[in-house]
């Protein structure tokens, strides 16, 4: 399914669960593996001195400088490599989610694996979903490719992959992020649970839809979603459809953990805008923070 996959890295321990995703399905796809780490932004113009970005400091990027760094790679994920080999160690110089967007479209990779943070942090503090916004918004949200996202140890993934949670909301960019869910479920055989969730949080004013108003909204998604996405499954028939009502991101994860997840699917933002002016929409940025599985972000077809 996928032959190029780009792995990008802080090299700190926050990035130890994208690292196992990503080497699995790099050897279960027989794929290969760009394990990239950018050194830091310039200090200034054309300076060859760089901020650190793991230790805050100031370094010359001169060869003794990058061979140091290269061997810090290949220790840390050594156990790793010595299990497969069909992969490259990368190092770049700049802004993070410039460099890591520049060698996915120089490389042109089916898909980017990264950590939810950049730094060990507890995934529910404020600070660590304020990351979600930065390095990793901007890749999910400019990528050519699907940006899997993954924030927790997951020990069924990709290698055991039986459950894939779709979410939809309908906007374009939702039905972009379908094609990716059912290629995928197709290629390896993998449960697709197609899932609306009416937002019940949008009411204004105080006033609430009545049971009346909500069985018309689920018949309503129950005809988009057999329009939009069970037409296109023809002779595939692992799949199953489910709609519920609530706070959409609550859902999602209540819905994933009841269906015994591996993956979670979703469009990086939910506005019906431009992808060069969406930003990561709450609802994926809280299921990123929250989700038990890894959690696929897709822009583009």
């Amino acid at each position: 399914m996928f032959k190029k996959i780009l792995f990008a890295t802080s090299a700190s321990p926050a990035c130890d669960n994208a690292a196992k995703v990503s080497f699995d399905l790099a050897q279960k796809n027989n794929a290969k593996l760009y394990t990239l780490h950018v050194l830091g932004v310039p200090s200034r113009g054309f300076s060859t001195t760089v901020t650190d970005l793991r230790t805050g400091e100031e370094e010359t990027v001169d060869a003794d400088y990058r061979d140091w760094v290269m061997e810090e790679l290949s220790t840390t994920y050594a156990t790793q490599l010595a299990e497969y080999d069909n992969t490259a160690l990368e190092l770049g110089v700049g802004v993070p989610a410039t460099e890591i967007l520049r060698f996915a479209r120089k490389e042109n990779v089916d898909l980017i694996v990264m950590g939810a943070n950049t730094r060990d942090d507890d995934p529910e503090s404020a600070r660590s979903r304020s990351i979600v916004g930065r390095t990793m918004e901007k890749v999910a949200r400019l990528a050519k490719c699907p940006v899997l996202i993954v924030n927790r140890p997951c020990t069924t993934c990709w290698k055991l992959f039986s459950n894939i949670v779709y979410c939809t909301d309908f906007s374009p960019a939702a039905d972009n992020a379908f094609e990716f869910a059912k290629t995928t479920a197709e290629e390896i055989g993998a449960k697709l649970n197609i899932f609306h969730a009416f937002d019940m949080s949008s009411s204004k004013m105080g006033l609430f839809p009545s049971q009346s108003d909500i069985e018309r909204q689920l018949e309503s998604a129950q005809k988009k979603i057999d329009e939009r996405y069970v037409s296109k499954l023809a002779s595939y028939d692992n799949y199953d459809v489910e709609i519920w009502e609530g706070t959409p991101y609550v859902e999602i994860l209540k819905f994933a953990r009841e269906k015994q997840a591996d993956l979670i699917i979703m469009a990086h933002h939910t506005a019906d805008v431009p992808v060069e002016d969406a930003e990561l929409g709450s609802t994926i940025e809280q299921v990123v923070v929250r989700s038990a599985c890894p959690v696929a972000s897709v822009s583009r077809a």
